[in-house]
């Protein structure tokens, strides 16, 4: 779990650079039972359903001061072709974890649901609120009223308090994915193109700037936007804040 500091300008600066950090914790936190997501297909579940495929989450400054803004990504390698019909599955959870008093434990969630497929499809966001049930298994809805509800592709919600995105955006994450799956095989799919890459066991293999392949150019995934004031997330004045996401059944 990466840890934010509001308070430090620099800090803010560098929460984009940071936030991928954030990513390695998300596959992991949600490897537990019944918290059912991924970063980037490396499980064998998400392979099969890739609507559970969480890629990664992201945390950054707002579009004006005292804002942050939280991104969860989904659906990993969706072309072009594919966006169009893709929607985000109307039978999983999907939540914004935030720890605030750094136990590590979340304090505040955020869940997002839909409702429908398609260009009707809807968003229904609740909180920032007190998770339900905390832990790992903590991923049953709220009860109570949402917070933002609306159309997917529609920037949703006000300016000065919670505004809500969800929608296909291109993948903003830049990797030679296919050198890295040579360096790395165990993490390979176990179909396709990909899975048939030759192992080369040596991290010297990456290759350099200048002939690296971006593998990621062109795909697109569905991504969860929430912005709010960064007061809704903090507790008792303390400007740090750990974030996670999961996405559950």
């Amino acid at each position: 779990m990466q840890r934010f500091n509001l308070g430090s300008k620099s800090r803010k600066r560098a929460l984009a650079l940071l936030a991928a950090a954030t990513v390695i914790v998300a596959g992991s936190a949600i490897a537990a039972r019944r918290a059912l997501a991924s970063d980037h297909q490396d499980n064998p579940l998400v392979e099969l359903n890739p609507s559970l495929d969480m890629t990664d989450v992201y945390a950054f400054p707002g579009a004006t001061t005292g804002r942050i803004a939280l991104v969860l990504n989904s659906w990993a390698f969706l072309t072009p072709a594919q966006t169009p019909t893709t929607s985000f599955d109307p039978n999983l959870l999907y939540q914004f974890k935030i720890d605030n008093n750094g136990d590590a434990k979340e304090d505040l969630v955020i869940q997002v649901q839909f409702s429908g497929t398609g260009a009707n499809q809807t968003v229904q966001v609740w909180g920032p609120i007190a998770p339900p049930v905390s832990g790992a298994m903590g991923n049953t809805i709220s009860t109570g009223t949402p917070s933002v509800t609306g159309a997917v592709n529609t920037v949703l919600g006000t300016a000065s308090g919670i505004q809500v995105f969800a929608g296909a955006r291109e993948e903003p994450f830049f990797i030679d994915l296919e050198t890295f799956f040579r360096i790395l095989p165990d993490r390979k799919p176990s179909t396709g193109p990909l899975g048939a890459l030759p192992d080369t066991p040596s991290a010297g293999s990456f290759r350099t700037p200048a002939t690296a392949v971006d593998f990621t150019k062109g795909f697109n995934v569905l991504s969860i936007v929430v912005e709010l004031p960064a007061t809704m997330l903090t507790a008792g004045g303390t400007p740090k804040l750990g974030v996670w996401g999961t996405i559950s059944r």
